[in-house]
C-alpha cells in the first residue's frame, strides 16, 4: 500500500527539489504538495497522509501552532523541514509534538534518514536538541513565571532599562533586580540578549 507524503512549503523550488529526491530514492509513496497553511489543513481535512514535511516560516504559519492544528485533525506525522539550525528552535518543535527536525542546510542523506525513522515510528531530532529541550523543560512562559515576572520579562525584551521598567510599572528599582534575577535564573538565561532571544523563538 502507498504511503502519502505531503510536502508544504511556499518556496516552489524546495517543493520541487524535495519531491524530486523522494522519487528518485524512496518507492511506493504518493506525494503531494502544499504552498500554504492554509492548504495543507484543507488537504489534511479531505485525505489521510502518512507524513507532512512542514516549513516553519509559511506566510499564514503560526510556528509551533501549526503542529497543534495538524495533529488536531488527524494523528498524522510532522517532520519539520526548517531554514533555521538553532538548537533552541527544534526544541520548540519537539515541545510542540513535531516527530522530527531537519535543516534545510543538510545533505540529502539526513532528510531522508530522518523520513524513513519517522515513518518507521521514530522520532528524529539531534542529540543535542533532545538535550536542549529536557534542561529547558517547560510548555509557556506563563507555567514558570508569576505575572509580574512577565511583565518585567516582555519590558526587557522591549529594550527597557531598570529605571524605566521602575517608572513603567510603578515599583522601586531593587524590586525590578530581583524580578530580573528571579527570570533570569527561572528560565535559565544570563543576560537579556538571551531572554531576548528565547522570547523571540519560543512561541506557542
Amino acid at each position: 500500500m502507498q504511503k502519502k507524503i505531503l510536502i508544504v512549503d511556499d518556496h516552489v523550488v524546495v517543493r520541487l527539489g524535495v519531491e524530486i529526491l523522494l522519487k528518485d530514492e524512496i518507492n511506493n509513496f504518493e506525494i503531494y504538495e502544499a504552498e500554504n497553511f492554509s492548504q495543507c489543513l484543507d488537504k489534511i481535512s479531505k485525505d489521510k497522509f502518512d507524513l507532512v514535511i512542514l516549513d516553519i516560516h509559511l506566510p499564514d504559519g503560526k510556528r509551533t501552532e501549526m503542529i497543534k492544528d495538524i495533529k488536531s485533525i488527524q494523528d498524522i506525522k510532522v517532520l519539520i523541514f526548517s531554514a533555521h539550525e538553532e538548537v533552541n528552535v527544534a526544541s520548540n518543535f519537539l515541545k510542540a509534538g513535531a516527530n522530527g527536525f531537519v535543516s534545510k542546510f543538510v545533505d540529502e542523506k539526513k532528510l531522508l534518514s530522518a523520513i524513513h525513522a519517522i515513518l518507521s515510528g521514530e522520532n528524529f531530532f539531534d542529540a543535542d536538541v533532545i538535550k536542549y529541550s529536557n534542561s529547558h523543560g517547560f510548555d509557556s512562559f506563563e507555567e514558570i513565571l508569576s505575572s509580574r515576572e512577565l511583565e518585567v520579562a516582555n519590558l526587557l525584551v522591549q529594550g527597557f532599562g531598570n529605571l524605566e521598567i521602575s517608572n513603567e510599572l510603578n515599583i522601586k528599582m531593587s524590586t525590578v533586580s530581583t524580578y530580573k534575577t528571579r527570570i533570569f535564573e527561572k528560565l535559565k538565561v544570563l543576560n537579556t540578549i538571551e531572554l531576548a532571544s528565547l522570547f523571540k523563538t519560543y512561541q506557542f
